[in-house]
């Protein structure tokens, strides 16, 4: 595996220093999550005609017990054609939610082969499936539709700017979903509509960063990435935790102690 990480964003005022690196969740691990949080990504098939060229295709998606994504698609569409002349694909899966920048949402493209689901697992994927797509159950007993499932050989993850890499297939089906993965969203919210204070404070305690303005932008078990206002520069900042943590209740456990640290460590 291949990573290029990166400790924290400058967006304008020209080029600044790097700092040093701040630990984050491998890429597999990562990878695992954003696959977790998805729903729907891009399929890329090669056309039975045209030369074979790429074709795009919008694709829900559900997920196998080793990472593995699946679908729900019908024979009489051009991506499943596709794929009965040539299994090779890739699905395309960006950051949930994400309404800023593209390029600085996170992204990763699985790549492997697809074909139909055998028999002795096709109930425990329609289950995860439609447990992910409720609307599905209008038309998954249709003649025309089957599950397929792709099966995972490279990954390429990209966690925004300047932090890229291949990840190795095993690497990814060892890993699992952050812990805090879907319990993520609440907390950022909350954090942000409620305690911007807090965040400022991060910032200048832990990050050295005297910052106007903080937006917590991420959070997983080892610790949060902070959007910092510096003037008229843009500034992520990754922040780590004292230590793992596992649930939505110890990260405000520790979300609160690490405030009550910074606000002892500032002189007034």
């Amino acid at each position: 595996m291949h990573e290029v990480p990166s400790s924290s964003d400058h967006v304008g005022g020209g080029q600044q220093p790097a700092a040093p690196a701040v630990p984050e969740p491998p890429f597999a691990e990562r990878t695992r999550t954003l696959v977790h949080l998805g729903r729907v990504g891009t399929l890329s098939t090669r056309l039975a005609k045209h030369a074979g060229a790429p074709f795009g295709s919008v694709a829900p998606y559900g997920v196998d017990a080793a990472g593995n994504p699946t679908l729900l698609i019908s024979r009489l569409a051009v991506h499943t054609q596709n794929l009965l002349a040539d299994p090779h694909a890739s699905l395309l899966v960006t950051q949930p939610g994400w309404d800023e920048d593209p390029l600085a949402g996170a992204r990763a493209t699985l790549v492997g082969r697809v074909d139909p689901v055998g028999e002795a697992d096709r109930a425990a994927v329609r289950d995860d499936y439609l447990g992910r797509h409720e609307n599905a159950r209008y038309w998954v007993d249709f003649g025309d539709f089957a599950f397929y499932r792709l099966s995972v050989e490279a990954l390429y993850y990209v966690a925004g700017f300047g932090a890229m890499g291949w990840v190795e297939a095993d690497a990814y089906r060892a890993a699992a979903p952050d812990p805090l993965a879907d319990a993520a969203a609440g907390i950022i919210a909350h954090m942000n509509a409620d305690h911007a204070d807090a965040m400022l404070l991060y910032c200048r305690a832990f990050a050295n960063l005297a910052a106007d303005a903080a937006t917590m932008t991420g959070i997983d078990r080892m610790g949060m990435r902070i959007r910092a206002t510096v003037g008229e520069r843009l500034q992520g900042v990754r922040i780590n935790f004292p230590q793992d943590v596992r649930t939505a209740l110890d990260a405000r456990k520790v979300l609160v102690a690490m405030v009550q640290q910074a606000r002892a460590a500032i002189p007034r």
